[in-house]
């Protein structure tokens, strides 16, 4: 039998142009690990659309297979906390970065990069959920932790059409919040109001500059915009408040002043999830699991196959994607 798989490949040249291809890879072509996955379903997610049209410089070495995420089924393994035939789901850890990612038939990685599919979902349903959703768990557990609960006021959830922000307005109206859902896409609204949104803004409210403090409008908030939005949503923070950052679609800088936080006592909160230990990923998943509406996240979510990655990867940075994008291999 051929160890032979199609997989995507991002390469550049002597002039650092880059250029994609659907290929070929084989076993010979894995990258350090001890656990091979044969791939059964993985997702498009921002940073992937990112690496795939080169608009920003998510890939760090080359040739490498995109893909940041994936679920399937352990088919060897070189460490006893694996077996063949266990489900996993991997999110992060510099898959699609620096190592050989999801956009494959199968991949070599470090079996400490592995969690277990919790039971009752398939590979499907975890990719519904993705790094994005996971992003947007571990985004509410941080406020939680933080002591914000929904009795404290509003939240506010940015980028809401996109995949973060469809699932965190999904988690956050069935823990009980009022979700101020922010977007650039106002046809969407029907769509927001379905997964739990109270209320929709625009945008343009909150895409120019801030002022150092404004009138409080939400106790707490998770941002994947950055910039300039997350600017005005902590200027507009209520006294004890908390964001959870956790995106940058809209650029890498905050320009913000030190007001919110010395004055109000707002907190801002950083959100990993490439990097995030292994405990808190467990907690994530099985929180999702049991937490995350499935009827919800049906909706959330529309299935791809492997010949439509890359013309999604461009969708998703045109903002012409809304919720999840599942690939199944």
């Amino acid at each position: 039998m051929s160890d032979r798989f199609k997989a995507i490949l991002i390469s550049r040249d002597a002039e650092k142009k880059q250029s994609v291809e659907v290929t070929e890879l084989g076993e010979a072509d894995f990258m350090e690990g001890d656990v091979t996955v044969a791939i059964e379903a993985t997702t498009i997610n921002y940073k992937d659309g990112l690496a795939i049209t080169g608009k920003a410089p998510v890939v760090r070495r080359f040739p490498l297979v995109p893909g940041i995420d994936f679920a399937g089924t352990v088919v060897a393994s070189d460490t006893a906390d694996w077996k063949p035939g266990d489900k996993v789901i991997l999110n992060g850890w510099g898959t699609g970065e620096t190592h050989h990612g999801a956009f494959a038939g199968k991949s070599r990685v470090k079996g400490e990069w592995l969690v277990p599919l919790p039971a009752g979902m398939s590979a499907r349903d975890a990719m519904a959920v993705g790094t994005a959703g996971y992003t947007a768990m571990l985004s509410v557990m941080a406020l939680e932790k933080h002591g914000i609960t929904p009795d404290m006021g509003p939240a506010i959830v940015t980028g809401a059409a996109g995949g973060v922000g469809s699932v965190a307005i999904s988690l956050l109206s069935g823990l009980g919040y009022h979700v101020v859902a922010s977007t650039g896409r106002p046809e969407e609204s029907d769509f927001l109001k379905q997964l739990g949104a109270s209320e929709i803004i625009k945008r343009d409210e909150l895409s120019g500059p801030a002022k150092p403090l404004n009138r409080e409008r939400w106790a707490a908030g998770v941002d994947a915009v950055g910039s300039h939005t997350l600017a005005n949503v902590l200027s507009m923070t209520s006294y004890g408040g908390a964001i959870a950052a956790c995106g940058l679609a809209g650029g890498m800088d905050l320009p913000s002043s030190v007001a919110p936080f010395i004055l109000r006592g707002v907190s801002l909160l950083g959100i990993d999830s490439v990097m995030a230990p292994r405990a808190m990923r467990l907690e994530a998943w099985r929180r999702i699991a049991t937490e995350l509406d499935h009827a919800k996240l049906s909706a959330l979510s529309r299935t791809i196959g492997f010949d439509d990655i890359i013309a999604s990867a461009r969708d998703i940075v045109d903002g012409k994607i809304r919720g999840r994008v599942v690939v199944e291999m």
